[in-house]
């Protein structure tokens, strides 16, 4: 079973969808968890827009990277999915790993209505649906050739 953290600044909305949806579409193949470098706590946006998605988060924790490497958890892969400006300042998770990153905009950082936010969020974590299924796939296929080609797909 392959180990996989996502990880984005504060793991209040990216990295906790991304997890949500591997443990949804993994089938069983994957151990998923979230964390953030500066853990705050979960937007209730992200709780809003994914319970749409028949997923509930609302009970759902924070944790900080840091701790996980503390604790000596080891992953297969480590995804950043934080921005791609915030991504520059991620430190690389040690150990044995595969380290990818596929950006998303953070959506602390969304204006607007509460509306127009939530419609924001939801683009995504459509963006974030897709690209777990194309991550799945991509390992399905032995992990090889371009991760981004399976996203797209």
């Amino acid at each position: 079973m392959d180990k996989v953290l996502f990880i984005c600044v504060h793991n209040s909305a990216r990295s906790q969808m991304a997890e949500a949806y591997l443990d949804l579409f993994g089938n069983g193949e994957f151990e998923a968890q979230s964390a953030g470098f500066e853990p705050t706590s979960i937007n209730p946006l992200v709780v809003e827009v994914m319970r749409e998605e028949g997923v509930d988060l609302s009970s759902k924790g924070v944790q900080s990277a840091f701790d996980l490497f503390r604790q000596g958890r080891v992953f297969s892969y480590v995804i950043t999915v934080c921005s791609d400006a915030d991504e520059a300042q991620c430190p690389i998770y040690p150990g044995l790993v595969r380290r990818l990153h596929i950006p998303f905009a953070d959506p602390s950082k969304l204006e607007g209505t509460r509306e127009e936010k939530l419609a924001q969020l939801r683009g995504i974590r459509d963006q974030i649906r897709e690209a777990v299924k194309g991550f799945v796939a991509w390992v399905r296929a032995g992990g090889e050739g371009d991760l981004m080609h399976h996203i797209r797909q």
